[in-house]
């Protein structure tokens, strides 16, 4: 299905070039001469890496069928990551490598909104907030407190980030996926 450029959504997949991509970004841009243009920032599928691809306000552009489904993360073996079909109750085994994105934030029960095309998966999206336990974590100094101290903290999934002196081993902290940061106690 072909769809003007203008009504190109985030999120969408399309088709260019030969390879699938995934808008990530757009921007509508109207130079003081000519046609208005349409910026879109797109993840390849297959190669992973972004790039920025202009097309002309009146340019048709293949929108590729998706599905999203979302999945509740239930363990990771040898043979992948393990995901429940929330309504199906299925299985399904996802590869480290489609995964490697969002592993630092799985904990048994995380739901995620997984991409299919033509049946495969292609992307895993976790909330842009998650919940994780902190299990290893220093004492901070008492009486530092110049300059916003932070100290490194291990989660439950091993991701090791900063976070302020005042967190304790054993507390539950919010952290940002999209950057990975501290965003405030749970």
């Amino acid at each position: 299905m072909a769809v003007v450029a203008t009504n190109l959504k985030k999120g969408q997949c399309i088709k260019y070039s030969g390879d699938l991509g995934i808008v990530q970004g757009l921007e509508h841009r109207t130079p003081g001469k000519g046609n208005a243009l349409i910026m879109a920032t797109v993840r390849s599928v297959s190669s992973g890496k972004q790039k920025a691809i202009r097309f002309s306000s009146d340019e048709k552009v293949d929108i590729v069928p998706t599905d999203r489904q979302k999945l509740e993360f239930s363990y990771a073996d040898p043979s992948g990551f393990n995901f429940m079909d929330l309504t199906t109750y299925e299985t399904i085994t996802l590869s480290d490598d489609l995964v490697i994105d969002a592993k630092d934030f799985l904990k048994e029960g995380l739901e995620v909104e997984v991409l299919f095309i033509d049946g495969n998966a292609v992307t895993v999206s976790v909330p842009a907030i998650v919940e994780l336990e902190i299990t290893e974590s220093s004492e901070g100094i008492k009486g530092d407190t110049a300059n916003n101290p932070t100290k490194p903290a291990i989660l439950e999934t091993g991701l090791t980030i900063q976070v302020p002196l005042f967190v304790n081993q054993g507390e539950s902290i919010k952290v940002n996926t999209e950057d990975k940061t501290y965003a405030g106690r749970a």
